[in-house]
């Protein structure tokens, strides 16, 4: 019988895909927490404006790397939270993508959000690499 991969799983993948990016990246990116966890708080949702749980599969949450600064140091390390239902729902759903490849995207545009750049940024990005 088939199982789902667990939140240590999608940990799992998120660490090999924070590595596997170059190291100068790594390094720029200074401590970011990565967290798995189901899904998004009511609350987060309730602040977004997202009814559907479903479709949010990562968040950023800090001080961005533009706004940090010496006389405005981030109060905490920066967070990416992956959700796993969700990451996996898309998955699912979506049938021809690897899901390593999908963590590594979600991951991906949520350290953009920690360099500062929008969604439109990220998905220009994104657009100019195929």
């Amino acid at each position: 019988m088939f199982q789902l991969p667990t939140i240590d799983d999608m940990v799992r993948l998120a660490e090999e895909a924070w590595q596997r990016l170059p190291p100068v990246f790594r390094e720029a990116s200074g401590p970011v927490v990565i967290r798995v966890v189901d899904f998004a708080e009511p609350e987060v949702l309730a602040e977004l404006g997202i009814e559907d749980p479903f479709e949010l599969t990562g968040l950023y949450h800090g001080v961005d790397l533009t706004h940090a600064s010496v006389t405005n140091p981030m109060p905490f390390p920066a967070e990416v939270f992956l959700y796993r239902r969700p990451i996996l729902n898309e998955w699912i759903e979506r049938g021809n993508v690897d899901l390593a490849a999908l963590v590594e995207h979600v991951l991906i545009h949520e350290i953009g959000h920690h360099f500062g750049l929008s969604d439109d940024d990220i998905h220009d990005i994104e657009d100019d690499r195929r």
